[in-house]
């Protein structure tokens, strides 16, 4: 591998044809665009659990594009189903594009033919209605409403990514009593970075914020490993504190926003019991309860939705990222007499509802409905488990935390190495793979030195095996390495 900044253009050895995609984004599009990965994988193709480089190189997608693509990459059942919601004909795949060229386009002599165009969904429907749509609105809250937790939640505002959903929401919330302009978020979560999204994320420290926004804390240190989940917590603190905003702001809180975990902030798992805290004292005040399910929806938890694994029944429930199974599309499933105070317009924009995203929607719920994916994520829970913990044995994993098929490894530090910089080199190690090249794909650290593990949720047991097999092996390959250098230094 060639050394490298953060900031600097990453390559390896042997991936001309990668390292060349790899310059131009550098040269081309700004480092904010991404968050930072020290593989960069360049991805050819990709098909069920796995991804395939230019050169060729197999790797095991343990990030599922960040818990998007819970069924797989690119599923055949999927994709025939979301073709036929959108009226495509099956024609279409084998005919043979037209030659063009930017001298023969429209407005340059060439004249359009009525066979250039099929009739099919619209793809863009903005302040209009399709009956996609209204089918994709019926079987969503038809759905949220069938799991235990979900009867408050009788209407949907759709939207195109998961902080423009919170933004939803919250402008929900905050229009239904103007007086009320405080909102609660968990200290240290991860809702988005735009508008009220990034204002309901992070902790008190962050610049830039909000004052209409208090944070309260989240239950870290006491379920930082996997092994601590049964004991017992207590909430006295946590309790204490939400009175405490109580008694200094009163009726001006307005809504709290939390997520089932916390994802971006290193994934903290709590007990149930935390969460039933949030939603009784929200009943006890009117306040209103968001639960930000963006990454947790659709299966991730091991249930359909993360309201009925903890027992809670929120006014709004925010989906988006599995939701689409890889096509941008969000959505809040809430409480209809709360949004109806946005008038006209004050929710709207260009993508919200198209019709791609409806159909996806569409395709994924049919999926989940027929099939048996969400308790084969509740078999494969124990063997990720089992697997990642064995990784402890390498010194350079602490702790191991997660549910359904979402996990956080907590690195250690070694030798002259922080915690942080064995992190990266745990990805940089997973995406180089064994001696025949195959891999795992991992993204870049949480919270500094956690690394997630979230593969998609139709990985069979064989592949589940086979690759936390292959991440022990280049882990303690990565440890002998590290500690021998250390010994040489």
């Amino acid at each position: 591998m060639i050394p490298h900044t953060e900031f600097s253009p990453i390559e390896f050895s042997g991936e001309q044809r990668s390292n060349s995609v790899r310059l131009t984004i550098a040269r081309q599009e700004p480092v904010a665009l991404r968050t930072f990965t020290p593989s960069q994988m360049v991805l050819a193709r990709s098909s069920g659990v796995f991804h395939w480089t230019p050169e060729g190189r197999r790797l095991y997608d343990y990030s599922s594009g960040v818990l998007v693509a819970n069924l797989g990459h690119n599923p055949v059942r999927w994709m025939q189903r979301f073709a036929r919601y959108m009226g495509w004909p099956p024609s279409l795949q084998a005919a043979t594009p037209p030659e063009s060229s930017h001298e023969s386009a429209p407005g340059k002599g060439t004249k359009l033919a009525g066979d250039e165009f099929f009739s099919a969904v619209t793809m863009t429907a903005y302040n209009a209605i399709t009956p996609i749509e209204a089918e994709a609105v019926k079987r969503l809250v038809k759905n949220v409403q069938s799991w235990p937790g979900g009867k408050r939640l009788d209407t949907v505002m759709w939207a195109a990514s998961g902080s423009e959903a919170v933004q939803k929401a919250l402008w929900a919330c905050l229009h239904r009593d103007t007086s009320r302009d405080m909102i609660l978020a968990t200290r240290h979560g991860f809702h988005g970075k735009k508008g009220l999204a990034g204002a309901v994320t992070g902790s008190e420290s962050d610049h830039d914020r909000d004052m209409r926004v208090k944070f309260i804390g989240f239950p870290m240190d006491e379920v930082d490993d996997a092994s601590r989940l049964q004991q017992p917590l207590d909430l006295t603190a946590y309790r204490n504190e939400l009175d405490g905003l109580w008694n200094q702001f009163g009726r001006r809180l307005n809504c709290l926003i939390t997520e089932p975990y916390l994802g971006g902030g290193g994934s903290y798992h709590p007990p149930a019991a935390y969460h039933q805290l949030l939603e009784a004292f929200c009943r006890e005040h009117l306040i209103l309860f968001i639960l930000d399910e963006v990454q947790a929806n659709f299966g991730r938890t091991g249930r359909m939705f993360a309201f009925e694994a903890y027992g809670i029944e929120p006014d709004f429930v925010v989906l988006g990222k599995g939701l689409g199974n890889g096509v941008p599309v969000s959505a809040v499933v809430g409480r209809g007499d709360v949004m109806s105070a946005l008038k006209y317009g004050e929710a709207s924009d260009t993508w919200s509802a198209n019709p791609l995203g409806c159909a996806a929607v569409l395709a994924t719920l049919d999926e989940f409905e027929a099939t048996d994916v969400l308790e084969h994520t509740r078999q494969l829970t124990p063997l990720f488990l089992a697997g990642l913990n064995r990784l402890k044995e390498t010194s350079l994993v602490a702790k191991v935390r997660g549910e359904g098929l979402v996990f956080g490894i907590e690195c250690a530090d070694c030798g002259e190495l922080t915690s942080q910089q064995v992190a990266i080199e745990i990805v940089r190690a997973a995406y180089l793979g064994n001696d025949e090249g195959e891999g795992i794909h991992l993204l870049g650290p949480l919270a500094g030195n956690v690394i997630r593990i979230s593969p998609p949720l139709v990985m069979t047991f064989d592949q589940a095996r086979a690759s936390l097999g292959l991440l022990a092996e280049v882990v303690s390959q990565l440890a002998e390495r590290l500690r021998g250098a250390a010994v040489a230094s």
